[in-house]
């Protein structure tokens, strides 16, 4: 695997070292190892596969809180999205800062994200299906959220949001909200 630092410590994209032949490749999408050896949470407690059918589908954006914090490994497998990540460490000097990245089957790039980030992606294509390395396990009275279009964290999504749940849609904005709610780490 190759991975590549991104602007906020501790986010990394992860690229396959594919090694090709007539039949075809071989790539590893995880090693325990290679994750240790860039600091990253290998654990794996639990994986998730979101299936969605409209281009512009929006999910997020999402995290959790202690004492139940996620780190997520998440690649596209059919499909592209474009993958935002938001940096909500207190303290952290790149807090509210993000990274955005396109993930599809086509570049089989991955993204890790560690604990205290939200989370979130716009499909790209119809019929796109994402699929998540998890580090723990879900806890809805740790789960947190962000509005996609918080004027805060000025995300910029590739397309018109064409489908959105009422959970992500209605998370609170920034302004309206005590930064006390992201720091219960």
């Amino acid at each position: 695997m190759i991975f590549t630092k991104t602007t906020i410590e501790g986010v990394y994209i992860i690229d396959l070292d594919i090694k090709g032949d007539d039949r075809g490749f071989f790539a590893r999408t995880f090693c325990r190892e290679e994750f240790l050896a860039h600091g990253l949470e290998p654990l794996v407690e639990q994986c998730n596969l979101s299936f969605n059918h409209k281009k512009g589908t929006l999910r997020g954006m999402h995290m959790q809180i202690a004492p139940h914090p996620e780190a997520k490994y998440v690649r596209c497998i059919r499909g592209a999205v474009y993958d935002i990540v938001v940096d909500m460490r207190p303290g952290s000097p790149t807090r509210f800062a993000h990274v955005g990245v396109e993930l599809s089957a086509d570049n089989r790039r991955g993204i890790y994200i560690p604990p205290y980030f939200a989370h979130g992606y716009q499909t790209l294509t119809d019929d796109a299906e994402v699929a998540y390395q998890v580090s723990g396990r879900y806890a809805p009275q740790a789960e947190r959220g962000l509005r996609y279009d918080d004027p805060k964290l000025n995300l910029s999504w590739p397309l018109e949001v064409s489908v959105i749940n009422d959970k992500d849609l209605n998370w609170p904005l920034l302004a309206n909200r005590s930064e006390a709610d992201f720091d219960h780490i």
